[in-house]
């Protein structure tokens, strides 16, 4: 098994044997640890947020998004075409319903499709990092994908359990955080 596809599957389980209520407490911990990262980025009004996925214990970001509609921020997330590999940017409401997809991703029931050059800031889904901020995702690519349509000044910030690993092995299509946020830290990389 590849370096990479070991950290997955080790994250994966680390993720689940957290626990219901330890995930819960830890998701709380990073939306206040994100929310007063944010408060010092007056400038940062368009941010993209992905939603969590249930079966694979992620972080959930409904509290997050909950308080950056609540302060009047503009919430956009992604509907992924499996197909295409494509991701397609849409609008997110305080009124926004959602549905979950044949993955288990929670889609907005009524999308409204909107252009990408708004966006200034991204969180990003990962199953690990690393000191420099580069990044494991689940293996598609579509973040990577997703990430290099944008301007390259567009800040990515990771949202994570556990802290870094001391080096992950990157290939020439993969884009690094600027930063990554855990229940301990918030630890920007240079």
């Amino acid at each position: 098994m590849d370096p990479k596809a070991r950290l997955r599957k080790a994250y994966k389980q680390k993720r689940k044997d957290l626990g219901a209520d330890q995930r819960r407490k830890y998701s709380h911990v990073i939306t206040n640890q994100a929310f007063s990262f944010l408060e010092g980025k007056p400038e940062v009004e368009h941010m993209h947020l992905f939603l969590p996925i249930d079966r694979l214990y992620e972080i959930n970001t409904f509290p997050l998004l909950d308080q950056l509609l609540a302060v009047g921020k503009n919430v956009y997330t992604s509907i992924s075409d499996f197909d295409s590999g494509e991701m397609k940017t849409v609008k997110l409401l305080e009124k926004t319903l959602f549905t979950k997809d044949q993955w288990g991703i929670p889609i907005p029931d009524q999308v409204e499709l909107v252009e990408k050059h708004l966006i200034q800031l991204v969180f990003v889904p990962l199953l690990a990092y690393d000191l420099k901020g580069n990044r494991i995702g689940y293996g598609k690519g579509f973040y990577d994908r997703f990430l290099k349509e944008l301007s390259p000044l567009v800040e990515k910030v990771g949202l994570s359990f556990f802290p870094p690993e001391k080096m992950i092995e990157i290939e020439s299509h993969d884009i690094s955080l600027d930063s990554c946020i855990t229940p301990d830290e918030i630890i920007t990389f240079s």
